[in-house]
């Protein structure tokens, strides 16, 4: 049965439904959690390093077999041209740009990832804010004049109630699954944007964050607090190390903590946002 949501992401495996979960432990990509707000990382230190260093050799190759295939197109040209030969190569050269322009965004988001990229979700507002690498965001085809901005971001707010679960195969040898969110037009299943939530699991625990989360939004007695990497009376920690000096607006961070809508809409007129 295919995916509700459209349009249908390449290596989906499920839809998630929302509502509480029975949590029995924490997660070590659970930064904080209060009473109004928790946040999450999105990719921790070590595999922001692997990543970086896999992604980083693999352009080298490839950059060193595009200037291979070229000269030898440049010597298959000379006649008598061996027109079989120069077919392969012209095939084989354009499968390395096409590869490597896959590549070049996991290299972007991996160097240019600030301290896990966290995402904050608020139960009161119920609204959820990010503050990512444009080349963290799930895409497949990009404008390749956006290569010229590596440490382009994007700030965003969005509705708890316009963001959906599924979980995607990345195939890779070690068959880990991503966890994404679907942005989708209020009240369709119509997607317009994506968020990555959790990019790499095995196993059990690869629906265990978007379990936590809905947990936390639902009230749900399941969740403890306390089990991020910050205590609860440590928010002040919390923020000088993830959230301070890390491009978060000034509204945003008085954002997280808003107890109802009718705060959130003062502070956004304190600091002349428009809806």
């Amino acid at each position: 049965m295919p995916s509700k949501y459209r349009p249908q992401l390449f290596g989906w495996i499920d839809d998630l439904d929302k509502g509480p979960r029975y949590v029995t432990s924490t997660d070590e990509r659970l930064l904080y959690a209060n009473d109004n707000y928790c946040a999450f990382i999105r990719k921790t230190l070590g595999n922001q390093l692997l990543y970086l260093l896999l992604s980083l050799l693999s352009l080298l190759m490839l950059v060193a077999a595009i200037i291979f295939v070229t000269l030898l197109i440049i010597s298959l040209m000379t006649p008598p041209p061996d027109n079989g030969m120069l077919a392969l190569s012209i095939f084989m050269l354009f499968m390395s740009l096409i590869t490597i322009y896959l590549i070049i965004p996991e290299f972007y988001q991996n160097l240019f990832a600030k301290r896990g990229e966290p995402i904050i979700f608020n139960r009161k507002t119920e609204k959820v804010y990010i503050n990512e690498s444009y080349f963290f965001n799930f895409k497949f085809w990009r404008n390749p004049l956006m290569f010229l901005l590596p440490v382009k971001r994007r700030i965003k707010e969005y509705d708890w109630a316009d963001l959906h679960g599924i979980v995607v195969h990345n195939y890779s040898r070690n068959a880990l699954t991503t966890t994404i969110m679907m942005v989708c037009k209020p009240g369709t299943h119509q997607t317009i944007d994506h968020i990555m939530l959790d990019p790499a699991r095995s196993g059990i625990g690869s629906t265990f964050v978007w379990a936590w989360i809905n947990s936390f939004i639902s009230y749900s007695s399941s969740v403890n607090l306390n089990n991020g990497r910050y205590l609860t009376t440590q928010e002040d920690k919390f923020n000088r190390n993830y959230i301070k000096g890390q491009g978060w607006p000034q509204w945003m961070q008085e954002a997280f903590n808003a107890r109802s809508l009718d705060e959130l809409a003062q502070i956004k007129q304190k600091h002349g946002i428009k809806e």
